[in-house]
């Protein structure tokens, strides 16, 4: 969390939305375009490929291979150099929850219990996430493996460990 003075939902939001949109997109646009040019050369079979890359622009490449129940170290993705778009996919939807989940907490308005709340909130969903992912490994792996809410637990660790560091002046 940076220590922009934020006033009001809109403003955190359009400004969390703004900040990855110009981390991520312009370069995801440039790598779709080119290899989308080169694959249909290479690749006499690319409409799957070219699908996938389409889909990744939208941040649901990962539903898409979900669709076609893709495993992601089959021989049929070795052609598919958008495959890899998958986790793009899931941190795109994240970024669908997370704002709200820092707002609503108390923690981007800076409450005094926003932290603990943020904390508490993202350790709860964390190990639920955890836990369906452990269930659908063993009963749908591509469902485990491409769906953001099976791989939150994934990108929350990161936000937990910053929270508890955050907390450690001597970090």
């Amino acid at each position: 969390m940076s220590n922009r003075e934020i006033t009001n939902f809109f403003e955190f939001i359009s400004g969390f939305y703004a900040r990855r949109i110009k981390r991520i997109i312009p370069a995801l646009i440039i790598f779709v375009c080119l290899v989308s040019v080169l694959i249909c050369f290479f690749n006499p079979y690319s409409s799957e490929a070219l699908i996938t890359g389409g889909t990744s622009l939208w941040g649901l490449s990962n539903i898409y291979l979900l669709k076609i129940s893709t495993n992601y170290f089959a021989e049929s993705t070795q052609l598919n150099p958008f495959t890899n778009t998958w986790s793009l996919g899931v941190e795109e939807q994240f970024y669908f929850l997370y704002p709200l989940l820092i707002w609503f907490s108390g923690y981007g308005k800076k409450t005094r219990n926003g932290h603990k709340n943020l904390l508490i909130t993202l350790s709860f969903l964390t190990t639920i996430s955890l836990l369906a992912f452990i269930y659908f490994y063993n009963v749908n792996q591509p469902l485990a493996y491409f769906s953001m809410p099976t791989r939150f637990w994934e990108i929350a660790v990161g936000c937990i460990l910053f929270l508890v560091l955050q907390k450690k002046k001597s970090f």
